[in-house]
């Protein structure tokens, strides 16, 4: 939990009247996601411990070599190595056919010992594929980013229980929950509707009681639509459109974007912004996330917490019920227990289970 926002006071000129003017309290994704993997690394360890030789096993599958690709790659199997799960990066040639690729995917569909596949977008291949073909070829039980249509559909529902949740707007939601306001009855606002950030993040909140507002591309009065929310999640892919004078005064700010601008104050000549103007918002938020540092580290905590849940799911499944699969069902019979409870009344904070289409 976070502090509260630092207040400071200031007279003003005509009359000297006290007014009151926030210092938005920064919410770390990077000091979350640590807490995040170390309950996950313990997760892991009990059940090496309950399951001599198990590990949870995830495959990323990728089609060609770009560069943004592997460095999005090398930080998944990092975070994977540290917490123990197995993971494994499978590099298929830019010559690969859509019918090759989806013979992959079936081949690790069957694969028992893996419980999580990603496949890395974008597919980069000299021959055409469909990349939602691709995706909704992924086993629901192994898609552990939940972008297949059958976990889009059951979030879409408010089936949060049984399916896997998008990591980034997952992320998002912890992040919100460490500021201890409550979502419920909250007005939340959501800039950019993408599958992978707006759509599931509106989905998210609105389970979560939340009134729900999504603005686009096409939304003629975005600055006044902004001004009403109090918790705001911008995924629109622009860099620092979101004035901090939009905003409301207090409200929580989750900024997903992550753009470079030129700044020749930097060797590389540009820096890495969000979404949101950072140096305007901060003196209107409440609680604000910074670019880098805020919502990316939580992107993937939530993709190693899917791929836990996913490798307890099968333990649940495929073991004899015996007093230690009694204990994993157990913990999670407790952890969607949590979940009904945030469900169910806003005061509790709990944890919970790109291409950006503005």
């Amino acid at each position: 939990m976070f502090s509260l926002a630092v207040l400071s006071l200031r007279l003003r000129s005509s009359g000297c009247q006290q007014i009151r003017r926030s210092v938005a309290t920064v919410v770390s994704g990077n000091k979350t996601s640590r807490f995040v993997r170390e309950r996950l690394r313990q997760q892991v360890e009990d059940m090496k411990g309950l399951f001599s030789g198990f590990r949870p096993g995830l495959v990323v599958l990728q089609v060609g070599d770009r560069d943004d690709s592997n460095l999005y790659i090398s930080t998944k199997l990092r975070a994977a190595a540290e917490i123990g799960i197995e993971a494994r990066h499978l590099r298929l040639p830019k010559t690969t056919t859509q019918e090759e690729v989806l013979q992959n995917i079936q081949s690790i569909n069957e694969n028992q010992s893996v419980h999580g596949l990603i496949v890395q977008l974008p597919l980069d291949s000299v021959n055409s594929i469909d990349t939602e073909l691709i995706t909704n070829a992924v086993s629901p039980e192994k898609d552990v980013d939940g972008l297949s249509c059958i976990n889009a559909g059951k979030l879409s529902r408010g089936d949060l229980k049984h399916c896997f949740i998008p990591c980034t707007p997952n992320g998002c939601m912890e992040l919100i929950r460490q500021t201890g306001v409550s979502v419920g009855g909250k007005h939340a606002v959501v800039v950019g509707r993408s599958k992978i950030v707006g759509a599931p993040m509106h989905d998210l909140l609105l389970w979560n009681h939340a009134t729900v507002t999504t603005c686009h591309s096409k939304t003629p009065d975005l600055p006044e639509q902004v001004s009403r929310a109090d918790i705001l999640v911008v995924g629109a892919g622009r860099a620092e459109m979101v004035r901090g004078e939009w905003l409301k005064e207090g409200s929580v700010v989750i900024d997903c974007g992550i753009n470079h601008i030129a700044d020749e104050a930097k060797p590389s000549g540009k820096r890495v912004v969000g979404d949101v103007h950072y140096a305007s918002a901060n003196q209107r938020a409440g609680f604000i996330t910074p670019v880098p540092g805020g919502v990316g580290p939580m992107t993937v905590a939530m993709l190693m917490e899917n791929t836990v849940q996913s490798a307890q799911r099968f333990l649940l499944k495929n073991q004899p019920m015996s007093e230690t699969t009694m204990n994993i069902h157990q913990s999670i019979m407790n952890e969607r227990r949590s979940c009904d409870s945030t469900l169910k009344g806003p005061e509790h904070h709990l944890f919970s289970h790109s291409s950006i289409h503005w």
